[in-house]
């Protein structure tokens, strides 16, 4: 394994990882924490894991690194946290070589733009790198958010009604994550925290107390107001309160999918993932078929969604087994065209 211990440092605290599958409030999460006044995570989630680590061999070749820098600065996510390249190569070199490292520095730079000592990522799914993010940054900290699979499902249909894995690649995609969260927590259990999105909407000002306690932060009231993303808040309020009042979460978005999401897709998410579901205090709801709904789920619906499911979990074991072949990519709309700069990035001289 290439991650390399980065030493704690007695100034800086650990960073802060928000992981969890989409649509289960990373965000949402986010633009609280980042109201912190200690705290900076950028509102878009860097996928530096995900799209970059282990796929341009050993950082301690420069050749490698200066190819993996180049990448980076080609990807509009990495671009949000306006990386000065310059100063990314010094100081690269005067620790141990790696992705971690690399990584660290264009959050630490970012934290630092914004006046805060202690910064934090938000990427989905990466709980997949726990053990990897654990060593390499000893003192970090791992927040996990996850939401019932059937409002999950249904809220990811609303944003990509066109997606191809439907109910398949969704359900492994929840359970693949919430086993994650389980193994993770029992082998993390000072380090890794399982935030439940209906509790963060019902008992949002508890449950903003306890992730603090977690962190070793001091909880404040202004966490509420979102003042630290005002763009997620806008989408939230819609424009309609005072920037500083305390922003409001809709239970509306809990039981979305019922009415919306088929029986048929509900019975095989609750058959591959019923366990966990209830692990997490999700409720099955009784199901009845009529002769012609069954003979539809069992000789159809449910041997292609478990198809999709294996054919999802196979590509990420793969993925995940062997990032340099099998690599993880942003779409091409995530970036910048060859020989495009940047005028927030620095260029290598």
């Amino acid at each position: 394994m290439d991650v390399n211990l980065l030493t704690p440092s007695d100034q800086r605290p650990g960073p802060i990882f928000i992981g969890g599958p989409d649509r289960c409030g990373k965000t949402t999460l986010q633009a609280f924490l980042a109201s912190h006044p200690n705290i900076a995570i950028p509102a878009v989630g860097s996928n530096l894991w995900s799209y970059f680590y282990r796929q341009y061999g050993d950082l301690r070749s420069q050749a490698n690194f200066e190819r993996c820098l180049d990448a980076l600065l080609h990807y509009k996510h990495a671009l949000f946290l306006k990386p000065d390249a310059e100063r990314i190569r010094r100081e690269f070199w005067q620790g141990k070589p790696s992705y971690a490292r690399l990584f660290a520095l264009l959050h630490e730079h970012y934290a630092e733009r914004l006046g805060k000592p202690r910064w934090g990522d938000q990427t989905g799914l990466i709980e997949r790198y726990a053990d990897r993010i654990f060593k390499a940054y000893p003192d970090a900290k791992m927040l996990h958010m996850l939401r019932d699979p059937r409002d999950r499902y249904e809220a990811s249909l609303e944003m990509w009604p066109d997606g191809k894995g439907r109910v398949g690649a969704a359900t492994g995609r929840w359970l693949y994550s919430a086993l994650l969260a389980l193994r993770n927590l029992a082998r993390y259990p000072e380090r890794y925290m399982i935030v439940r999105f209906e509790d963060l909407v019902r008992n949002t000002e508890a449950t903003l107390q306890a992730v603090c306690r977690f962190l070793g932060e001091n909880y404040t009231p202004e966490m509420l107001a979102m003042a630290g993303s005002p763009g997620h808040r806008s989408k939230i309020v819609q424009g309609t309160e005072n920037a500083g009042e305390a922003v409001s979460l809709s239970p509306s978005f809990i039981g979305r999918y019922q009415g919306k999401i088929s029986r048929e897709e509900i019975a095989f998410m609750t058959a591959y993932a019923g366990r966990q579901m209830a692990a997490f205090g999700y409720r099955r709801e009784p199901l009845s078929f009529s002769p012609v709904e069954w003979t539809r789920y069992a000789f159809i619906n449910h041997p292609t969604n478990l198809v999709r499911m294996t054919i999802w979990l196979t590509r990420e074991a793969l993925q995940q087994r062997f990032p340099g072949r099998a690599r993880r990519r942003p779409s091409q709309a995530m970036l910048l065209p060859s020989g495009a700069s940047d005028t927030s990035v620095q260029s290598k001289s």
